[in-house]
């Protein structure tokens, strides 16, 4: 038997409840969400924009509030992310302060990448927190990374749902190989580019993907060796850190 904490947060309470509710009954209105709370509509609004924010949520074009990828059955990952967390993290910041664009680290799951640390940079206009977001590993920067480190076979095997042209992602996946690095030129989001490497274990095996994400109006090829060899130097440091931490734990 559960019974309410005895301080429970309303504002929570509220957020898990919509969450369970798009789980378990599909999509809702702001109205309807409103009226199932019992609060105004511009606080169930306010929820549900935050549902979205952290990829709880989605808004269709119908205006309507569905379940988002993170309430969606998922594969399990083998990477260990809590030890790839804490091993990362001072080599983002001191990545994010060296080119001043936000930085990520993501590892593959299934045929999708999870966003599991994000460091911001201190631009007004900037790539904002992703920790917690799933995306299409052949659009995210750091996803292609990852999947060129595939064999064809299992390539096939993680992509056989999409809708994803093989040949074309192949023939851009072999670029990917012989550059060292992958690029998102606005695939997941308008106005935004990210470049990405992967990131290697404590025996020399993919564990995640480094990205650094920026505004489009940023963006300048000159600038691509200096960014690309800083984050070589950022994923060199991280892979010694796993390797001397070793992979093999959580």
């Amino acid at each position: 038997m559960k019974n309410r904490p005895a301080y429970a947060v309303d504002s929570v309470d509220h957020a898990l409840h919509l969450a369970q509710l798009l789980q378990q009954e599909g999509s809702l209105r702001v109205t309807d969400a409103a009226d199932r709370l019992g609060v105004s509509r511009s606080t169930a609004h306010r929820l549900l924009a935050m549902l979205v924010y952290r990829d709880f949520a989605e808004q269709g074009s119908d205006r309507r509030y569905r379940a988002g990828p993170v309430l969606r059955p998922a594969p399990v990952t083998d990477a260990p992310t809590a030890l790839l967390r804490r091993v990362a993290l001072p080599h983002l910041h001191d990545l994010v302060e060296r080119v001043q664009e936000s930085a990520n680290l993501m590892v593959l799951v299934g045929d999708e990448v999870r966003f599991v640390l994000t460091v911001e940079c201190d631009q007004v206009l900037r790539v904002g927190d992703r920790v917690g977001r799933v995306l299409p590993a052949y659009q995210a920067s750091g996803g292609k990374a990852l999947l060129a480190t595939l064999p064809v076979e299992e390539l096939g095997l993680r992509l056989a749902g999409s809708s994803i042209d093989l040949k074309r992602l192949r023939r851009e996946l072999t670029l990917v190989r012989k550059r060292g690095f992958a690029i998102n030129d606005q695939a997941t989001e308008s106005g935004l580019i990210a470049l990405g490497v992967v990131v290697r274990g404590a025996q020399d095996e993919p564990v995640a993907a480094l990205s650094i994400a920026l505004p489009k109006v940023r963006f300048d090829r000159d600038r691509l060796p200096s960014w690309v060899g800083a984050m070589r130097a950022c994923e060199a440091r991280i892979h010694a850190d796993l390797a001397q931490a070793g992979t093999g734990t959580r």
